[in-house]
C-alpha cells in the first residue's frame, strides 16, 4: 500500500466543514479524544479534548463525558490575527497521516506583504497515553514582529454543560501552565499541564497572561527571513478516575523529549499496522477506507485500562452521553478479538464488572437476573432518557422505551462472552464474572418468559428489536433467537464449571442449584418460540408484521411533513408499515446462517433489504454479511464499503436542530473489519478449529491480512478462485 494513500487530505478552509473535519482528523489514544480542528479554534469550533470513563450531570441535562480543558489553543499575530477564519491565506492544508497517526497542518497567510508560513503536526502518546505532543514553526519571507500566545482554553465546549463550576490555576516561570477543574456533581476533577518551549534566534523569555478564561505562555520575536521559529508544546491530563492507574507527572518541552517521543510513537503505530492491516488487491478505494476505519479503532481503544469499553461514537464527543451500547460486542469486538486480544479482554471486563448494575436494573424492573443498560456508563449506570426524542412540531419530548424495552442487550454481552472464549480459549475469565454474568443474563431471559394458558410454548413479549422502528412488539424474532443463545451458552458453561478454581468453583455451587437450573433452562430453550419461515422462506419481524402496509421506503419519506421527524414511535411515519430502521431479522440470519437453509438467507436478504431505511451506521455492515452468507458476494460489497466509508467519507448527520449528534462510527468501523473476516474471507470458528471458505467479490483478486486464534499468530491469503483461504502460521 501506497504511503500516499495512508494520507487524508484537505486543501483549503471551508468552515461548513468544521464539524465533519474535527471527526476526519481525529486523534486519540484511548485515554482522550482530540478532536480535529486548528491551534486558534475555540468552542464555537467543536474543540473538544474528550476523555474516558468520566461523566458528570449538571442540573436536567443528560449526563456525559467530560472535555479536558483544551490545551491546543494558540494564538499567533503579526500586526492582524493569524487565524484562517479572518487573515487571508495563500495556501491553508490539514493532512492526516493515519499510517503513523500523525495530524499536519500548513497554513501561509498572506499579512501586508508578508507570507507568513505557519506548521504544525501534533500526536497523542500511544504508550502513556496521559501525554499530547504539538510542534509549531513560523517563518516570514520579510522582517516581522511576531507574537505568539499559547496554552490552555478554559471555555469548554458541552453539549449539557457547563460542567466546571471552579477552576484552580497555576504557572511557573511562565513555561509550566496547571489548571485543575472541578465538576458540578463535585466528585470529579480533570487537571490539564501543559509545558511550552519557544526556540528562535534570540534568547526569547515567556510571560504569563490570564485573560478570557485562557491561560496563555506568552512571547514577542523579531523574525527575520530565513529565520525559524519553533514552539514545542508538551500537555498531560489527569483526572479523579486515574488513581493508581495513571501517573500524576509533568510534562517536558525539550526539543529531546519531543523527538523521542515522536519516534516511539510511529514504532508504536508500525507495529500496530504489523497485526492488522488489510491489504486488498483490485480495490484501493476499500483497502484505504477499510485502514483508515481500523485507525480509529486503535485510536479509542482502552489499552491504559483493565476494564473499560467503548462508547457508540468512540472518543469524538459527547454524543449519545459518552454511553456504551450493544455496538461493542456486536460490531466492534472481532476487530480486537483477532489482532490484540487483550483490549477485547478489557472490553469484555467491563461487562462482568458492570454486572451489579445490570442486576440492580433487573430488579427495578421486577426481573431476576441481569438486565444491562441500553446506554451505559459507569458501573453500568443507565444513561438512557425515558424521553430520547423530541417532536419536532410540539417541541415536547417523546415517550420512547428504549431503555426499558431493548432487552437483547444482556444477549449482546452473553454473545461478546462467547466470542471471546471461541477466540482465545481463555477461560480464565470464567472465574472473573463471566460464569455469573452468563448464568445471571439467562435468569433475566427466564424471568421474561411467558407462556398463554393451555399454551405449550415460551413467548418473549412487549420488546423492542433492532429495528426500533417498531415498539413494544411480541415475539420479535431477533431477541427470541438471542435469548435462546443464551440459554445454550449458560448449559455450556454449567458443562465446563469444573474448570473453575476449586475456591471459585464452590462459591458457584453455593449460589447456584447448577442441575436445577440445567433443566430449567434446557427446557427454556427448547420451548422458546422461534418464528419459522413461511412458505416463501420468509420469517415474520414479530407477531403481526405482515399485517402491517407495505409500501417502500421512499413512500414512507414523503409523507414527512419536517424531515426532522423520528420515524418510529407511537405516532411516527413508519410505525404502522413493514418500512423497518436498520438490519433486524437480516441481522439474526447473518448470526446464525448455520441454523438455515440458503433458500431461507436468500429469501429474507431479498424480503427485508428493499423495506429497510438503513436509518443507522449499524445497518449496512450485517445485510453485507448475510449477502455473503447468502453466496452474493457482489451484492455485499457496496453495503461494505458504506460501513468502511462512513468517517472518511463523512457527510452523516451532524446536528439534530440545535443540538450536535455528530461523531465518529466505531460500530461501523468495526462491522467492515467483520464483513472481510466473516464475510470475504469467510473465516469462522468450528469445534475449537479455525474455517476459512471465501466469497470475494467480483472486483476484490487478493485479500492478505494477519489475525491471532487462540495465541497463535496467522496470516491469512484469499485468492480469486480458491475455495479455501491460505492460514499460514506467522509467529
Amino acid at each position: 500500500m501506497d504511503r500516499e494513500e495512508w494520507l487524508i487530505k484537505e486543501e483549503g478552509y471551508d468552515g461548513e466543514k468544521t464539524a465533519d473535519n474535527g471527526n476526519r482528523f481525529f486523534l486519540g489514544n484511548g485515554y482522550m479524544g482530540v478532536r480535529g480542528t486548528l491551534s486558534e479554534f475555540t468552542k464555537e469550533d467543536l474543540c473538544a479534548v474528550n476523555l474516558a470513563g468520566i461523566y458528570d450531570k449538571v442540573g436536567d441535562g443528560w449526563r456525559e463525558p467530560l472535555n479536558a480543558p483544551n490545551f491546543l489553543y494558540t494564538e499567533l499575530f503579526a500586526g492582524a490575527p493569524l487565524n484562517v477564519k479572518t487573515a487571508p491565506f495563500e495556501e491553508h492544508s490539514l493532512i492526516l497521516d493515519f499510517y503513523s497517526g500523525i495530524l499536519r497542518r500548513k497554513t501561509v497567510f498572506l499579512v501586508d506583504n508578508k507570507r507568513i508560513s505557519y506548521t504544525c503536526e501534533r500526536f497523542p502518546d500511544m504508550k502513556d497515553p496521559h501525554f499530547f505532543y504539538e510542534c509549531s514553526e513560523v517563518e516570514s519571507d520579510r522582517e516581522v514582529e511576531l507574537s505568539v500566545k499559547t496554552g490552555i482554553d478554559l471555555d469548554v465546549w458541552d453539549i449539557n454543560g457547563p460542567h466546571y463550576v471552579r477552576f484552580e490555576e497555576n504557572c511557573k516561570e511562565g513555561r509550566l501552565l496547571e489548571v485543575t477543574g472541578f465538576t458540578a456533581e463535585d466528585r470529579e476533577f480533570v487537571r490539564v499541564s501543559s509545558s511550552v518551549s519557544v526556540f528562535s534566534p534570540e534568547e526569547t523569555a515567556l510571560s504569563f497572561e490570564n485573560r478570557d478564561k485562557k491561560l496563555l505562555s506568552t512571547a514577542t520575536v523579531l523574525l527575520r527571513p530565513g529565520e525559524k521559529l519553533k514552539i514545542c508544546k508538551v500537555s498531560h491530563v489527569f483526572t479523579s478516575k486515574d488513581g493508581k492507574e495513571g501517573k500524576d507527572d509533568r510534562p517536558s518541552s525539550s526539543k529531546e523529549a519531543y523527538a523521542r517521543a515522536r519516534e516511539e510513537h510511529i514504532a508504536w503505530w508500525e507495529e500496530a499496522w504489523d497485526r492488522s492491516k488489510v491489504l486488498i488487491e483490485g480495490d484501493k478505494e476499500a483497502m484505504r477506507a477499510l485502514n483508515y476505519s481500523l485507525y480509529h479503532l486503535h485510536s479509542i481503544a482502552p489499552r491504559h485500562r483493565k476494564s473499560m469499553s467503548i462508547p457508540a461514537r468512540g472518543l469524538s464527543g459527547q454524543t449519545y452521553k459518552g454511553a456504551v451500547f450493544w455496538d461493542t460486542e456486536m460490531f466492534i469486538l472481532d476487530f480486537f478479538l483477532f489482532t490484540e486480544p487483550e483490549v477485547a479482554r478489557t472490553l469484555i471486563k467491563y461487562r462482568l464488572d458492570t454486572l451489579p448494575g445490570a442486576k440492580k436494573k433487573a430488579a427495578d424492573y421486577g426481573y431476576s437476573g441481569a438486565f444491562y443498560a441500553w446506554e451505559s456508563q459507569e458501573g453500568g449506570f443507565d444513561a438512557c432518557s425515558d424521553y430520547n426524542v423530541t417532536d419536532v412540531f410540539t417541541k415536547r419530548p417523546m415517550r420512547t422505551y428504549f431503555k426499558d424495552k431493548q432487552v437483547h442487550i444482556s444477549a449482546a454481552v452473553v454473545y461478546g462472552i462467547r466470542r471471546y472464549l471461541e477466540a482465545t480459549g481463555d477461560m480464565s475469565i470464567l472465574a472473573e464474572g463471566a460464569f455469573e454474568t452468563v448464568t445471571e443474563c439467562a435468569l433475566f431471559y427466564y424471568s421474561l418468559l411467558l407462556k398463554r394458558a393451555g399454551g405449550d410454548r415460551y413467548e418473549i413479549r412487549d420488546v423492542i428489536g433492532p429495528d426500533e422502528y417498531h415498539e413494544r412488539v411480541n415475539n420479535n424474532f431477533y431477541t427470541n433467537m438471542m435469548a435462546r443463545m443464551v440459554f445454550l451458552e449458560a448449559l455450556e458453561l454449567f458443562d465446563r464449571v469444573n474448570l473453575l478454581p476449586a475456591d471459585k468453583r464452590a462459591s458457584i455451587l453455593e449460589k447456584y442449584d447448577i442441575d436445577a437450573l440445567r433443566n430449567t433452562f434446557r427446557q427454556a430453550a427448547e420451548e422458546l418460540f422461534i418464528p419459522s419461515p413461511g412458505e416463501d422462506g420468509v420469517i415474520r419481524q414479530f407477531d403481526g408484521y405482515f399485517s402491517l402496509e407495505d409500501v417502500s421506503v421512499e413512500t414512507v419519506r414523503s409523507r414527512l411533513l419536517d424531515p426532522k421527524e423520528y420515524w418510529g414511535g407511537a405516532y411516527g411515519v413508519a410505525s404502522d408499515t413493514r418500512v423497518i430502521k436498520q438490519a433486524d431479522v437480516a441481522t439474526a440470519l447473518a448470526l446464525f446462517h448455520d441454523s438455515y437453509e440458503k433458500s431461507v438467507l436468500n429469501a429474507n436478504y431479498n424480503f427485508y433489504e428493499p423495506r429497510t431505511e438503513h436509518g443507522s451506521s449499524l445497518s449496512a455492515c450485517m445485510y453485507a454479511l448475510l449477502a455473503c452468507y447468502c453466496g452474493r458476494a457482489d451484492e455485499a460489497y457496496p453495503f461494505f464499503l458504506k460501513s468502511a466509508s462512513a468517517d472518511i467519507k463523512g457527510g452523516g448527520k451532524q446536528w439534530a436542530g440545535l443540538v450536535y449528534i455528530g461523531g465518529t462510527h466505531p460500530a461501523s468501523e468495526g462491522g467492515a473489519y467483520m464483513n472481510v473476516l466473516r464475510g470475504f474471507a469467510g473465516i469462522e470458528i468450528k469445534n475449537g478449529e479455525l474455517t476459512a471458505t471465501p466469497k470475494l467479490p467480483g472486483n476484490i483478486e487478493r485479500l492478505v491480512f494477519k489475525i491471532v486464534f487462540r495465541g497463535k499468530r496467522y496470516k491469512v491469503t484469499v485468492e480469486k478462485g480458491r475455495e479455501e483461504a491460505i492460514l499460514e502460521p506467522c509467529g
